[in-house]
C-alpha cells in the first residue's frame, strides 16, 4: 500500500473522521517531512508550534508523533493556519503558512479542494520566527497546602508562606484562608 495513504488512514482513524481541517494537517505533516527529511518521533526529535488547536493538529501528531505529553507539540495561539516544525537531529526548520482559498465553498468543497492540490501548492515556506524550545523537563512536586492537590514546582506560587497552586493562588484571600 501507498506510504501517503498508510499516514492518512491513521489520521483519519486518529482524529475519528476525515475533513478539510485534517487534511490540512495531513498535506502540511507530509511537507515537512519533505522539507526537513522527518520521520515519526518516538521521543523529541521532531517539533511542531502549532499557531491554532483545530483539526489539523491531530494529523501532525498521528503522522510525526508530535504531542503535548512529550513536550514536542507546543500551541502559540494566534488562529493561524500556521505551523513551525523543527529537527532537532539537522537542527533544520520551516514554518509552513496555509495559502488563502475562496472561504464561500461548502465543508465538501473545502474538502475536495484541500484533497486535490499537493502540500506545495497550498503552504507558503517561511523561515521559522520562533526559537527552537529546549527540551521537556521534568520537575519536583508539591501538595498545595490550600487544596490538598499535588502540583508541578513551575506553577507552585507562595503567598502567607504557604505554597498554593495557581488555581488557590488567585483566589487566596489572606483573610479567609
Amino acid at each position: 500500500m501507498d506510504e501517503n495513504k498508510i499516514l492518512w488512514e491513521k489520521a483519519a482513524a486518529f482524529h475519528g473522521h476525515v475533513c478539510g481541517g485534517l487534511t490540512i494537517g495531513y498535506k502540511a505533516a507530509l511537507y515537512a517531512i519533505e522539507l526537513l527529511d522527518l520521520h515519526f518521533s518516538a521521543d523529541e526529535q521532531v517539533v511542531c508550534i502549532a499557531e491554532n488547536d483545530a483539526c489539523s493538529v491531530d494529523a501532525i501528531q498521528a503522522i510525526l508523533g508530535c504531542s503535548i505529553g512529550k513536550g514536542n507539540l507546543l500551541f502559540h495561539m494566534r488562529g493561524k493556519q500556521a505551523y513551525s516544525f523543527y529537527n532537532r537531529k539537522t537542527g533544520k526548520s520551516v514554518r509552513l503558512v496555509l495559502k488563502p482559498r475562496d472561504t464561500a465553498m461548502t465543508k465538501e468543497e473545502s474538502f475536495a479542494y484541500y484533497q486535490s492540490h499537493q502540500p506545495q501548492e497550498l503552504f507558503d515556506v517561511k523561515q521559522t520566527t520562533i526559537r527552537l524550545p529546549e527540551k521537556a523537563k521534568l520537575f519536583d512536586s508539591y501538595v498545595c497546602e490550600c487544596c490538598g492537590e499535588t502540583t508541578g514546582a513551575n506553577w507552585i506560587r507562595l503567598a502567607g508562606g504557604k505554597k498554593l497552586c495557581l488555581d488557590c493562588y488567585e483566589s487566596y484571600d489572606r483573610f479567609h484562608v
